[in-house]
C-alpha cells in the first residue's frame, strides 16, 4: 500500500543530520500510458427543441437485445418474451420494458407555483419515497402496473429490467421474479511489476469560508508534489502518477441565484462569487500541473453546463494552469484507459438523485446497482437534467470498467465485486474534500484503494485538547 512505500527509511527524516551532497536524491515520477475515452460524452450541435421521450425510445431499444439474452440464460431459453400489446391473462411471460415510479412526493413545477393558489409549497425532503409509490412497465406502445416480488422502494424510474410473471384479469401485471441486464463483459487489466497510484479527490469547495480546508488542500498538493516530509515520503510521492479532481472544486457560496432576478443597474459593477475561486483553482492546479498530470472534471456548483453530460470547462479560465500540456480539462461523466486499467466515474450528481427517490443510502449500493443496470444515470431526464439525445443513450455501460467512482460523497468507501464472468470491478466513493479532508488512492496494480487525510486543528478542537490535557 502507499503508507507502506511512504514509510520512514533510516536516515531519511527531517530531524536527522544533513548529508554533505549539495543536492538531496532525486526521484523520478513513473509515467503511465493514457488514453481518453470520454468523446461519447462530448455534445457538439446543441438543440433543445427535441422531445425527451426519445432517449427513452433508444434506451429501451439499445437495451432490449440484452435483456432478452438475460432472461432466457435466468429462466430457460423456452422462456416466452412479450410485448405489452400481445400479453395474454394468465400467461406465464417474460416483459422487457422502461420502469416509471409514480410517487406521491415526488416533487412537480405545478406544485412548485402553488404560492398563486394560496396552497402551502412542498417541504424539501431528504427522501421522497412512499408507501402509496407505484411501479409501471412500460415499453413502445402500452403500460401496465406491476405487483408482486419486486422492491418499489429500491427501484427508480428509467431502468430497464425484464420481468417474468402473469397479467391478472383486473390488468395488473404480478411479477415472480426480476433481472437486470448485469455487468457487460470486460477487457482484462494488463499486468503491472510496480505500484502505481492515482489520486482521486472532489468536492475541494474553493471559495468557502472554511480556512481549515484551505490548509488541508494545501498540504495534499505539497505532498503530491514532493514537498512534503522526507526522502521517504518523496519516494512515495513519485508513485504517484496520476491526479484526478472530480466535480464541485468550487464551493455552493460562489452560486449567486439572486442575480437572474435584480435588477441590471445593481449588478452592474459586481463580481461573480466564483471569479475568485476560479484564479485560486488556476494557482493550485499550476501547482500540480507542473510535477504530475492532473484530470479535472467538473461538478454541480462549477462554471459550466447544468446539464449531463457536463461539458470540460474552457481553458480560458485557467491562463496559468492551461499552458502545461500535464493539464487535461475532461467531461462529467468521466471515461479513461490509464495504464490498461479502465476508470469510469461521476462527479456524484446520479449517484445523489437516485439516493433521494429510493430506499437506497449507501454509495457503494447505489454504484453497484447503476453497474447492474448497465445505466450511468436511470433517473435522467426525470429528475436528473440531462441533454435530449434522441439517437443514441451515451449513458448505457457497453463495456465493464475497472474502476468506477462517484465524487462527493459524505464519507470514503470502496469495495471490490465480481461479475459472473470473471470481471473485477473496484467500486469507489470519493469523499467530499471539503469537509473530511481526505482523498484517495488506487493501485493500478493490486485495484487496492485507501483514505489519505490532511486534517488541521480547529480552535475548537484545540481548545478541547487543551482541556483533556489540563484533566
Amino acid at each position: 500500500m502507499f503508507s507502506d512505500l511512504s514509510a520512514h527509511k533510516e536516515g531519511s527524516s527531517l530531524l536527522s543530520h544533513p548529508t554533505s551532497e549539495d543536492q538531496g536524491p532525486v526521484f523520478e515520477r513513473t509515467s503511465l500510458a493514457y488514453i481518453p475515452c470520454s468523446e461519447r460524452f462530448r455534445v457538439g450541435e446543441r438543440s433543445f427543441s427535441r422531445q425527451y421521450a426519445h432517449i427513452y425510445a433508444a434506451r429501451l431499444m439499445q437495451m432490449r437485445p440484452v435483456l432478452s439474452e438475460r432472461a432466457q440464460q435466468t429462466w430457460g431459453s423456452d422462456v416466452l418474451i412479450r410485448k405489452l400489446c400481445d400479453l395474454q391473462t394468465g400467461e406465464q411471460c417474460c416483459v422487457v420494458g422502461t420502469l416509471f415510479k409514480r410517487m406521491e412526493l415526488q416533487p412537480s413545477i405545478l406544485k412548485e407555483i402553488s404560492e398563486e393558489y394560496n396552497l402551502l409549497p412542498q417541504p424539501a425532503r431528504a427522501k421522497y419515497i412512499h408507501e402509496d409509490d407505484e411501479l409501471i412497465l412500460e415499453d413502445e406502445l402500452q403500460r401496465i402496473k406491476l405487483e408482486g416480488k419486486i422492491d418499489k422502494d429500491k427501484c427508480v424510474t428509467g431502468s430497464i429490467i425484464a420481468v417474468y410473471g402473469a397479467e391478472r384479469t383486473d390488468g395488473k401485471f404480478t411479477v415472480e421474479d426480476f433481472c437486470t441486464a448485469n455487468l457487460p463483459l470486460q477487457t482484462p487489466r494488463a499486468a503491472l511489476d510496480s505500484d502505481r497510484f492515482v489520486l482521486l479527490a472532489s468536492g475541494l469547495g474553493l471559495g468557502s469560508s472554511h480556512a481549515d480546508s484551505m490548509l488541508g488542500l494545501q498540504l495534499l498538493v505539497d505532498m503530491v508534489t514532493g514537498q512534503l516530509g522526507g526522502s521517504g515520503e518523496q519516494s512515495g510521492a513519485a508513485t504517484i502518477s496520476r491526479v484526478l479532481l472530480a466535480g464541485n472544486l468550487l464551493s455552493q457560496r460562489t452560486q449567486d441565484k439572486d442575480a437572474s432576478t435584480k435588477a441590471k443597474y445593481l449588478t452592474k459593477k459586481t463580481q461573480a462569487g466564483s471569479v475568485d475561486a476560479i484564479r485560486l483553482l488556476d494557482e493550485l492546479l499550476l501547482q500540480l500541473v507542473a510535477s504530475v498530470p492532473v484530470d479535472v472534471m467538473p461538478g454541480q456548483y462549477d462554471p459550466t453546463n447544468y446539464t449531463l453530460p457536463q461539458q470540460p470547462l474552457h481553458r480560458c479560465m485557467f491562463p496559468l494552469s492551461s499552458v502545461y500540456p500535464t493539464l487535461q480539462l475532461a467531461s462529467n461523466p468521466y471515461q479513461a484507459n490509464i495504464d490498461g486499467v479502465k476508470f469510469l466515474g461521476t462527479s456524484g450528481q446520479n449517484v445523489s438523485d437516485i439516493q433521494k427517490y429510493s430506499s437506497m443510502d449507501s454509495h457503494l449500493e447505489i454504484l453497484e446497482e447503476t453497474l447492474r443496470l448497465r445505466h450511468l444515470a436511470p433517473t435522467a431526464p426525470d429528475t436528473l437534467g440531462c441533454y435530449p439525445f434522441y439517437q443514441r443513450d451515451p449513458f448505457i455501460l457497453e463495456e465493464c470498467p475497472h474502476v468506477y467512482f462517484s465524487g462527493n460523497g459524505s464519507t470514503f468507501e470502496s469495495k471490490l465485486i465480481k461479475g459472473p464472468d470473471d470481471q473485477e470491478v473496484l467500486l469507489v466513493s470519493i469523499p467530499e474534500f471539503s469537509t473530511t479532508q481526505t482523498a484517495c488512492l488506487i493501485n493500478l496494480r493490486t485495484l487496492q484503494c485507501e483514505p489519505i487525510s490532511f486534517s488541521a486543528f480547529s480552535a475548537d478542537e484545540a481548545e478541547e485538547s487543551e482541556m483533556n490535557i489540563s484533566h
